[in-house]
């Protein structure tokens, strides 16, 4: 295939030299790591469900390979086709979220899947990156024009999202979907007082939580108070990383996939400590770290305020998945069943996160007074 050449004009070509290529690199670092951790922790899940050893190797690589295809294809896309899809997506999140509470399918006292021939779809992990864009442009309009209702149609959206995720419930989605929503009010130069008035609301919501949802309260209870309830899984996890050291025990050498039940999803990180060392662990750290840092900073000269609200929220919404899912594998938070982003094992996770991810980068590409170079 030849090279591309900087006079292509293509639609090929001008993506290929205005997207963020070293976002790119760092994402197929990331796809890599997934693939890889299956090979080393899902066997010996599959094995203990009584399942072929290599389902969830396969499951994972088409996964994948659908992850790879929605971030370059979204990723071509212009602004205003980034906003309908989002647009298009937050619609149908939303619809198929609420038909989760009718006809969804109950695991762990939780109704937040639809089952599907052969997988089974979250919904509500597409609505963090589609909401996040349409938060963006509500606000961003609200900013250009006075008599549009920009604020307050995003925050009748949020309410609607927040009861749909308090009825599942889903309380780990709330928090990072209220995490990211705050700081696109604070960027889009919410008053100071309000700001504060919203995280007291966000803490009076954790106070709540804590008060009328038993399972928030015994997680909670158990990362301040290990004695008081069941640590298992964090307990094996903090073992692992102790076990793997500096440089690991090897590939295939670990113990912690033999006995924690989501060593492929949630707990996948322990693994990695554990047969790859703390070296490999602050490898994938940076990775997300860099993803993030890098993001941010291509909108220091960015001016259409609906980019830069958008791409910070997608930005911030990415990071703060992955910090959730390691702080918690290290028992720095309490536990939540969230993924860590391309490198977990799940379908909806996956493609949830590329579509955000490639939002992100077709929001990053260089532009010339808002055209496409």
């Amino acid at each position: 295939m030849p090279a591309l050449s900087r006079a292509d004009t293509s639609l090929l070509g001008r993506w290929w030299w205005t997207v963020d290529r070293w976002t790119l690199v760092a994402i197929a670092m990331l796809i890599g790591f997934g693939y890889i951790m299956m090979l080393a922790a899902s066997p010996a899940v599959a094995e203990r469900i009584h399942q072929a050893r290599d389902v969830f190797i396969f499951k994972q690589i088409f996964f994948l390979a659908i992850a790879g295809l929605i971030v370059v294809t979204v990723s071509l896309l212009s602004p205003r086709g980034v906003r309908r899809v989002a647009l298009a997506g937050c619609a149908i999140a939303l619809l198929l979220t609420a038909a989760t509470l009718v006809v969804g399918t109950e695991i762990k006292g939780a109704r937040r899947w639809i089952s599907l021939p052969g997988m089974s779809l979250q919904p509500s992990e597409f609505l963090k990156p589609c909401f996040t864009v349409v938060a963006a442009w509500l606000l961003a309009e609200g900013q250009r024009s006075r008599r549009f209702p920009g604020m307050l149609l995003a925050f009748a959206v949020f309410g609607l999202i927040a009861l749909l995720l308090k009825s599942q419930p889903d309380m780990g989605m709330l928090a990072v979907i209220i995490g990211v929503f705050f700081l696109q009010l604070f960027v889009a130069g919410l008053n100071l007082v309000f700001v504060g008035a919203g995280l007291a609301g966000i803490a009076a919501a954790a106070v709540g939580a804590y008060t009328f949802f038993p399972h928030v309260r015994s997680r909670v209870t158990r990362f301040l108070d290990p004695t008081t309830g069941d640590n298992y899984q964090v307990t094996r996890a903090l073992e692992a990383f102790g076990n793997g050291g500096l440089l690991g025990r090897g590939p295939g050498e670990g113990h912690v996939k033999d006995t924690i039940p989501d060593a492929h999803a949630d707990f996948v990180f322990a693994v990695a400590g554990e047969e790859f060392g703390m070296i490999i662990c602050l490898v994938i750290l940076a990775v997300f770290a860099f993803i993030v840092l890098r993001a941010l900073l291509r909108l220091l000269h960015e001016g259409d305020l609906f980019v830069v609200l958008a791409s910070a929220g997608l930005a911030a919404g990415f990071g703060l998945q992955a910090f959730v899912n390691m702080a918690s594998t290290l028992h720095l938070i309490p536990t939540k069943g969230m993924t860590l982003p391309f490198i977990s094992y799940g379908g909806s996770s996956v493609a949830a996160v590329a579509l955000g991810i490639g939002m992100l980068l077709a929001l990053t590409r260089r532009r010339h007074n808002g055209e496409l170079l």
